[in-house]
């Protein structure tokens, strides 16, 4: 049995920041069921039907976004606008040991699910609610999204260079950490309701989450009462913490080729200096960090100047051969197709899906040596599942299930 195979979910949760988190449990084995709105095609989870679209056509099930994030689920229809809609959730929900949405908050009270009258269903349940900032204090009404959430918690404003703007993040980190965050609080309840025999209400919020990856920021302004932006700060590509030189991202040949170099100590620098082989780098003050500190400027302008006649992959085979961190930044192409590692990793496994066909997917970047994860199944098309779960799951006959086709339940 896998290490999660006993377990089963209903998922309302949605995008990233909640398909994410059930993927995961999926993939090690959780019994996740999808459930979905027939009555706007599924499309309370913007995602489905959106691109990029693998085979080149759009269609509500051609979604490769979709697709990857929920991967080795089941997927079922229930309209709760309808009493036999709530009704069939319900029992559900009765042989079922967790609960997970992400709507906005208050949306599943509103539709009659919260927590109270999960628990009136079956006493043990486990509720995981995942929204921007949880269901109490004063912002519980707000709705936001991924980027937002990195704004207000603070990342956005750590990221940029001196004395520009704050760039914000092109990846929306926040719906990646949010679902592990809410994968992590389904396993500390269920791993709690083993101990006790209890189940429980995790109420996430995801701005909270984000707060945490400010770390060293919050940290520097608690301790030395120092705020982010100051002069010379944030520098997204030097290193002060601690501090090395050089430390930047610096060009290479060809059209935006890079290559990553840090100097951690002394002893980087003179095997970098070896390798480079240049007058510069014998110049007096540069054997010493604060020397190197002091020309920090001029030091990139040189050694980009080296960096930019050189292949990036030949750089970092030559650096890292010397015992100097190098690292040729790769393109999703090379990182995905090139890498032999990623291979090697099996971070790209391919999923068979009803409509779409073999499309990869993201992989679990963490193998167990007894009950590894396993990725082989696409998400599912729309109301899939209904008939095997609904029937073999819940015992409802082909003639039961008809009718609630008809009452608009399913």
């Amino acid at each position: 049995m896998k290490a999660l195979g006993r377990f089963r979910i209903v998922d309302f949760g949605g995008v990233l920041a909640g398909a994410g988190a059930t993927r995961i449990l999926a993939a090690f084995g959780a019994d996740v069921i999808r459930v979905e709105d027939p009555s706007n095609q599924g499309r309370w989870d913007v995602i489905r039907g959106s691109p990029p679209y693998p085979t080149g056509e759009a269609g509500l099930e051609l979604s490769g976004g979709f697709n990857n994030h929920n991967v080795e689920k089941r997927g079922v229809t229930i309209n709760l606008k309808t009493d036999g809609g709530r009704d069939l959730l319900r029992r559900l929900i009765a042989v079922s040991d967790v609960v997970t949405e992400n709507f906005a908050a208050g949306v599943f009270a509103r539709l009659g699910f919260d927590y109270p009258a999960l628990r009136a269903i079956r006493p043990d349940i486990i509720y995981v609610s995942n929204c921007g900032f949880g269901h109490s204090g004063p912002y519980q009404k707000f709705k936001t999204w991924g980027p937002i959430v990195q704004a207000i918690g603070g990342l956005t404003h750590t990221s940029g260079l001196p004395e520009l703007p704050p760039a914000g993040w092109g990846y929306s980190y926040m719906d990646h950490t949010g679902a592990y965050y809410m994968a992590l609080a389904v396993l500390l309840a269920l791993y709690r309701r083993e101990q006790s025999g209890e189940g429980q209400w995790v109420d996430l919020a995801m701005t909270e989450a984000a707060v945490p990856l400010c770390g060293p920021v919050l940290l520097d302004h608690a301790v030395n009462d120092r705020p982010s932006r100051r002069p010379g700060m944030p520098d997204s590509n030097h290193s002060d913490a601690p501090a090395m030189a050089p430390h930047a991202i610096y060009p290479a040949r060809g059209d935006d080729a890079w290559v990553a170099i840090a100097c951690r100590d002394d002893r980087d620098w003179r095997a970098l200096a070896g390798v480079i082989d240049a007058g510069w780098c014998r110049e007096p003050g540069l054997d010493s960090l604060e020397g190197r500190l002091a020309r920090q400027e001029a030091l990139d302008v040189q050694l980009g100047a080296w960096t930019r006649e050189r292949d990036r992959h030949d750089v970092q085979a030559v650096l890292t051969g010397a015992g100097v961190p190098a690292a040729a930044v790769q393109r999703p192409p090379e990182r995905v197709d090139h890498d032999p590692n990623t291979a090697a990793w099996g971070l790209w496994p391919t999923v068979t899906h009803p409509v779409i066909g073999k499309q990869r997917v993201d992989g679990i970047p963490v193998h167990l040596s007894e009950t590894d994860a396993s990725i082989e199944r696409g998400a599912p098309c729309l109301g899939e599942h209904n008939a095997e779960v609904f029937g073999e799951l819940l015992g409802l006959d082909p003639g039961a299930l008809e009718k609630l086709r008809a009452e608009g339940a399913l």
